[in-house]
C-alpha cells in the first residue's frame, strides 16, 4: 500500500477533530465584547488543542515523506495514534469548560501524554518495518526531545491536582519545543 493512502485518511481524522473542536466553541447570547470574557477558558483550551493537532499533523506528514512501505502494522500503529488523538476534542471541552478544575486537567494532560506515546510507538513500528539505515533518513532527532516532553506531560499530570496554572505551563512548553523542533530541522533541509 502506498503511503498517501494513509496519509489522505489521518488527514480527514484530524479535519474532522478539528471540526468537533470548533462546533463546541458558542458564541455569547450577548453583543457586547464582555459577553466573550467568560469564554476565554474555552477559547484558550481551544487554541492550545488546535495547536497540538496542527503539530502531529505536521510531524505526521514530515515523518511519512521518509517512508517507503505501509504495512499492517504501520496501519494499526497509525489507528492507535489516531486513537488517542480522537479523545482531544473531549477533553479540550472538559478543561474549557472547567476553568482549571483537577479532574479534567489531568485528563487533558493524560490524554496529551498518551498521544505522545502512540506517536513515538508509531514510528518505532515504522522504522521497524523499514530497512537498517531507515532510522537515518529521520532527520528529526526525536528520541530525546520525545522522552523530555513525556516526562513533562507526567509531571503536568500531577501538577493538575495542586498546582493548576503550572500544570497549563508544563502542557504548553512541549508544543513550544515542538514548534521550535519541526521550524529549525525542516529548515535544515530546506
Amino acid at each position: 500500500m502506498t503511503t498517501s493512502r494513509l496519509e489522505a485518511f489521518t488527514d480527514g481524522v484530524l479535519a474532522i477533530i478539528i471540526t468537533i473542536m470548533v462546533f463546541q466553541l458558542k458564541a455569547p447570547e450577548e453583543t457586547n465584547l464582555e459577553a466573550l470574557f467568560p469564554k476565554a477558558g474555552v477559547f484558550v483550551s481551544y487554541l492550545i488543542s488546535f495547536i497540538y493537532v496542527g503539530i502531529y499533523w505536521n510531524n505526521h506528514h514530515f515523518l511519512f515523506q521518509y517512508i517507503e512501505k505501509v504495512t499492517g502494522k504501520i496501519l494499526w500503529a497509525n489507528l492507535h495514534f489516531l486513537f488517542w488523538l480522537s479523545l482531544i476534542p473531549f477533553t479540550t471541552s472538559w478543561v474549557g469548560e472547567n476553568h482549571l478544575d483537577d479532574s479534567p486537567l489531568a485528563l487533558y494532560g493524560f490524554t496529551l501524554l498518551m498521544c505522545g506515546i502512540s506517536f513515538v510507538i508509531l514510528q518505532m513500528v515504522i522504522i521497524r518495518e523499514h530497512d537498517k539505515y531507515f532510522e537515518s533518513k529521520i532527520i528529526i532527532n526525536l528520541k530525546n526531545y520525545q522522552r523530555l516532553s513525556l516526562l513533562i506531560y507526567f509531571v503536568g499530570i500531577l501538577l493538575s491536582f495542586y498546582a493548576p496554572v503550572v500544570a497549563v505551563v508544563f502542557y504548553v512548553t512541549p508544543a513550544i519545543l515542538k514548534i521550535y523542533s519541526q521550524i529549525y530541522h525542516q529548515k535544515k533541509l530546506l
